[in-house]
């Protein structure tokens, strides 16, 4: 009876039956939320470790019935590794060999030539949960001078219990989409340290919620006008360029939105639990943004790509930068540390060559915009130009919204259609833009824009304007910089 409702209702509003389960997923763990905030905040452990598997088990067999038995196996295999092999190097390896393998081993045998919502959805936020109780277990063990300040904050000493470990892992509004969280915040939410009563966060839930529903409207607003099938058309390529970039960039947003929206309904139901408590601002306030996978003030304000990685997927990032990219800082090569890192995330996503595009571009993007940076921060003609000219520098910062607009369309183009008949077709119906601006730019522009202020300063050295500023460029003055989810190593 329940599934005739779902599929009815699936057909009545457009909807596809797997989307839709989700979504009505997401909209029960505000009702899941209140319960335990009434009944059992604060309770006994076991009675609250109990109730996330129960319900975190449920809402997964609502999406996928039987298919759900993956997530179990890979949650009971777990914690027999970390059972046995305890807190070492080569539980750490077991596990993500076994967890990464069972992924890619699903992904093979499930996927389609689209973006499949079948059991593998959940799946891959559980693999990454579950790296990273066995990483923290590590981390335990280690001295905690050698330790950075993320990994001191999630190590673990002693190894969870089973119903903590799996209440943890099915936890009902991060199991099936995020975000992630560390043991370490669901062992404090459980025990209480988050407040002895329940959180005063209901205003704060209902905030991100409406914001959640807000995204769905324009999304489907959105999608009346503009879709996948619409920017590989014909008619799509006969416009003219400009209006073809800017549909290009409507479209992105398009694709944005499909994920923010769904983001925001997750993290309006973890704050309503009150795991999100995230210590007190300056005015003694909670702040309940510890789950916050989106930044919109950032993302809708952005003005270089960095933006949107400070500011989209936000704990899947943290969570690559903490037991990815740290994890290689033995290799003494930030780049190299950050192909890898962004290798993993494709190979984490699946199969499809356009993930591998998409992540490709995203390291040649971040590469232009700070070797750019670099270089004109070298220049202070232009620095001084823009600081004491607002008209100027007004009009820099419309451009920049402009092309981050634009360009996040051209980005998402490969990791949205997935295969490369159908994103090279988009491709060329923008004249293959972003391939001459990002690939070429490390060959041509980034070096002939070095060249040419180079010579430029120089000139004005031997005007009497300044010193010679030849050492300057006679070394390389490529970005110590990268991606914000993957800044430098600290510590």
């Amino acid at each position: 009876m329940l599934n005739m409702l779902v599929a009815k209702l699936s057909e009545s509003v457009g909807t596809p039956e797997p989307a839709l389960r989700i979504l009505i997923s997401l909209l029960l763990g505000y009702p899941i939320a209140l319960y335990h905030r009434k009944r059992l905040y604060n309770n006994a452990p076991t009675s609250q470790h109990l109730y996330f598997i129960i319900t975190g088990f449920l809402l997964g067999y609502f999406n996928y019935g039987f298919d759900i038995c993956h997530a179990l196996i890979a949650i009971v295999f777990t914690y027999l590794t970390l059972t046995f092999l305890g807190s070492s190097s080569l539980c750490v390896g077991t596990v993500f060999l076994f967890n990464m393998g069972y992924l890619l081993i699903g992904y093979h045998y499930s996927g389609t030539n689209d973006y499949d919502i079948n059991w593998t959805v959940p799946q891959c936020v559980l693999v990454l949960r579950l790296i990273a109780v066995s990483y923290d277990l590590y981390d335990g063990r280690q001295p905690i001078e050698k330790l950075s300040g993320d990994a001191k904050k999630t190590a673990l000493v002693i190894r969870p219990k089973f119903l903590e470990f799996c209440g943890h892992q099915l936890f009902p509004t991060s199991f099936l989409i995020g975000p992630q969280f560390s043991m370490r915040r669901y062992q404090d939410f459980v025990s209480g340290q988050f407040g002895d009563q329940a959180p005063n966060s209901t205003s704060y839930a209902l905030r991100r919620f409406s914001l959640g529903v807000f995204y769905v409207v324009v999304f489907q607003i959105l999608g009346v006008f503009i879709d996948d099938s619409y920017i590989i058309s014909d008619e799509y390529g006969e416009l003219n360029l400009l209006k073809r970039l800017i549909w290009l960039g409507i479209w992105g947003r398009y694709t944005l939105y499909k994920y923010i929206s769904c983001w925001l309904l997750a993290e309006g139901g973890g704050i309503l639990f009150g795991i999100s408590h995230n210590g007190l601002d300056e005015k003694g306030e909670v702040k309940w943004n510890g789950l916050e996978n989106v930044k919109l003030t950032i993302l809708e304000n952005s003005t270089e790509f960095n933006h949107y990685i400070q500011s989209f997927n936000v704990n899947t990032n943290q969570w690559v930068l903490q037991y990815v990219y740290k994890r290689l800082k033995f290799l003494n090569n930030r780049y190299v540390s950050q192909a890898t890192s962004l290798l993993f995330l494709a190979i984490w996503h699946g199969f499809h060559s356009g993930y591998y595009v998409c992540f490709l571009f995203e390291f040649l993007v971040i590469y232009l915009e700070k070797d750019l940076q670099s270089i004109l921060k070298r220049n202070e003609n232009v620095r001084g130009w823009l600081k004491n000219t607002p008209s100027i520098a007004l009009v820099v910062n419309l451009l920049l919204r402009l092309y981050t607009f634009v360009f996040m369309g051209w980005c998402l183009i490969p990791f949205a259609l997935l295969k490369f008949d159908r994103y090279w077709k988009a491709y060329s119906n923008v004249d293959y833009v972003g391939i001459y601006l990002y690939i070429l730019w490390p060959i041509i522009y980034g070096p002939l824009l070095r060249i040419l202020l180079a010579k430029k300063r120089v000139a004005q050295a031997s005007d009497g304007e300044g010193v010679s500023y030849r050492s300057e460029f006679t070394t390389s003055s490529v970005s110590e910089g990268g991606p914000e989810s993957l800044k430098q190593h600290r510590e």
